[in-house]
């Protein structure tokens, strides 16, 4: 059955080259841009903040693309080392693991974003804080975010059905669905682009959250140094001068 998704789902990869005895360890990640964090290219500072760690922590690793949720099919299958960036959800807890176990430790995290609500220009719909107002019909989610559990605990029918986030933009414009859901870093770019005249965010985030590097039960099982080790040289690098300086260059629009 593994084999069979596998390669159902080929992998295209891309990776440094490593010295002999160095472990090789594979990470798949969202095959979808979401700056300032990564691109399908292998650029961003999710990529940044790994290959520093890489050196550091003494490994070498291989990076792979796909939908979100077959990078996380893959993980809960062993078939892959890691995915990156995944936020905390209590059932993802069955797929692989967390630093810090089943409360993750946020000092381990490689990134902290948001999720956002966009609404069409002149529409009522708000978010306060706590409660959605004036919702006239589903709010839209990407498939398998962890934001639709909130969504649904506040009661509003959500719409899975988009995988991309300009899908997701363009079903909202088309009326399909009253509000979309969207991380931070997309709701910026989507802003930013040809649909920016058409929508404008809710004021207040939906929520603000860690994203953190999920390591296989295989890994952390069988080599439980190496998975801490690797988790304990992302917060040395991310709070290092080098990865400092990556960000404020991004901030800078230095790299876009």
């Amino acid at each position: 059955m593994l084999a069979a998704l596998v390669l159902a789902f080929p992998m295209p990869s891309h990776a440094a080259p490593a010295q002999e005895g160095t472990p090789i360890i594979t990470l798949c990640y969202e095959r979808a841009d979401v700056r300032p964090w990564r691109t399908q290219a292998g650029e961003g500072l999710n990529f940044d903040l790994l290959r520093l760690v890489a050196e550091r922590a003494g490994v070498a690793f291989n990076f792979q693309s796909m939908p979100f949720k077959r990078c996380l099919a893959l993980l809960k299958a062993n078939a892959v080392d890691g995915v990156f960036a995944v936020s905390f959800k209590p059932d993802r807890l069955e797929l692989g693991q967390y630093p810090g176990g089943a409360t993750p430790d946020p000092s381990k995290r490689m990134h902290i974003d948001r999720y956002v609500l966009l609404r069409r220009k002149g529409s009522a719909l708000d978010w306060d804080g706590k409660a959605l107002r004036n919702v006239d019909g589903a709010i839209g989610a990407q498939l398998g975010y962890s934001i639709t559990d909130q969504l649904r605990s506040l009661n509003v029918t959500v719409d899975e059905g988009s995988q991309r986030s300009d899908e997701l933009i363009r079903k909202l414009l088309a009326g399909r669905v009253a509000g979309a859901a969207l991380g931070g870093s997309d709701a910026r770019t989507l802003l930013d682009g040809p649909y920016g005249p058409q929508i404008e965010a809710c004021p207040i985030p939906l929520v603000e959250k860690p994203y953190f590097l999920m390591l296989s039960h295989a890994l952390v099982e069988k080599q439980p140094a190496l998975a801490q080790r690797i988790w304990a040289t992302i917060e040395q690098v991310r709070n290092g001068p080098a990865y400092r300086q990556l960000e404020r260059a991004d901030s800078r629009g230095a790299r876009r």
